[in-house]
């Protein structure tokens, strides 16, 4: 799964989000890092008390969550409170994958989410980089926008040579949790909307059992 949102926070929201951000004070982001992945890690993280993280937390989730690619592409069950880092010259995040269940009570990570918090222009380097069965996919994209990507893949930032990367990274558990699984019925999805378009009826009618067949099979709540 790579999927790019143009713009999922709206100029407003991003500003919020930016605030807090430049208020906000970092540490060193390896003190939320597991055994392997904290070995390559070099970034910060923002801290602060759940109250003075709570706005910028929830305009970022409720963004993601009422997103309709995301609603379509992911079919989110869970989305996890937002991470954001910063990355200055010379951090960077060496290959790792995400770990599979994360956070207070335990959700299962099947989507990673960056959203993007300032400008390509801003900084050098840092591209985020996904393996997957199509070759490397890169990320580096305008403040505001997102990108969604399977967690159990290989990912890298690569290291930043000048300036501050800023992003927010969060995870979604799906409903399904098989990537293939998803793909299959985002398709069946995207299917039946341009069926509706033109008003095939009959055929709406019938992808749409088909789509409820399998969500039946393979939804996992």
């Amino acid at each position: 799964m790579w999927l790019h949102i143009p713009e999922i926070l709206n100029a407003a929201e991003l500003e919020d989000v930016r605030k807090v951000v430049r208020k906000g004070a970092f540490a060193d982001g390896r003190n939320s890092a597991g055994q392997l992945a904290g070995a390559v890690k070099q970034n910060e993280e923002l801290q602060g008390t759940k109250a003075a993280l709570a706005d910028a937390e929830q305009c970022v989730a409720r963004a993601v969550q009422r997103h309709p690619e995301v609603q379509r592409h992911a079919l989110p069950l869970r989305i996890s409170h937002p991470v954001f880092a910063r990355y200055r010259p010379g951090m960077h995040y060496g290959w790792h994958t995400d770990d599979a269940v994360m956070g207070q009570g335990g959700y299962r990570a099947d989507v990673a989410v960056t959203v993007f918090l300032n400008d390509p222009g801003d900084y050098e380097g840092g591209d985020l980089v996904v393996q997957s069965p199509y070759g490397e996919c890169r990320a580096r994209h305008p403040a505001g926008d997102a990108v969604l990507y399977s967690a159990s893949r290989l990912h890298c930032v690569e290291e930043v040579r000048s300036g501050e990367r800023q992003v927010a990274v969060l995870w979604i558990q799906s409903q399904v949790r098989d990537e293939q699984q998803r793909e299959v019925l985002q398709k069946l999805d995207a299917l039946r909307s341009r069926q509706m378009e033109i008003g095939q009826e009959q055929e709406v009618v019938q992808l749409d059992w088909l789509y409820s067949r399998l969500m039946r099979m393979w939804v996992d709540v």
